[in-house]
């Protein structure tokens, strides 16, 4: 049987680190190794950020609703915001192919998306009911 929380945070930068407490005591009660709860608190942070700074464009009281599942040798996210309509997952395809551009080049942001790209192993993205919704699986460290 999975085990199974969620929570929901205001989008506001002062609760980033109550999202992370969410992770790590989630992680702890699970007996998930640190290198997989690390991670997983990277994910969520990066999220949180972007929700705040780009999705609302400025702090707000709207929730944030993140679930954790812990099940199959990994953790399953499930992350939901009332933001404007936004893909981070179609974003974060093209950032691979701008990191081999010169420094100077570069387009700014993206890099967090990439580096969620590169934590997890499955991912996937849907608008539904006025909310954006993101499924991710990062999976335990072997």
């Amino acid at each position: 049987m999975c085990a199974r929380e969620h929570t929901e945070f205001p989008a506001r930068l002062a609760a980033l680190r109550d999202t992370a407490a969410f992770a790590q005591v989630f992680c702890e009660r699970n007996g998930i190794d640190r290198h997989t709860a690390l991670r997983l608190t990277l994910v969520i942070e990066e999220l949180f950020t972007n929700t705040v700074q780009h999705g609302y464009r400025a702090e707000s009281d709207l929730p944030v609703r993140i679930e954790l599942s812990a099940c199959n040798g990994g953790v399953a996210i499930f992350y939901e915001d009332a933001a404007p309509r936004y893909d981070p997952l179609a974003r974060s395809c093209g950032a691979s192919a701008e990191l081999d551009a010169p420094f100077a080049a570069r387009p700014v942001g993206g890099l967090g998306l990439y580096l969620i790209s590169q934590l997890v192993a499955d991912a996937r993205y849907a608008y539904e009911n006025g909310c954006n919704r993101i499924w991710l699986i990062v999976p335990e460290h072997a």
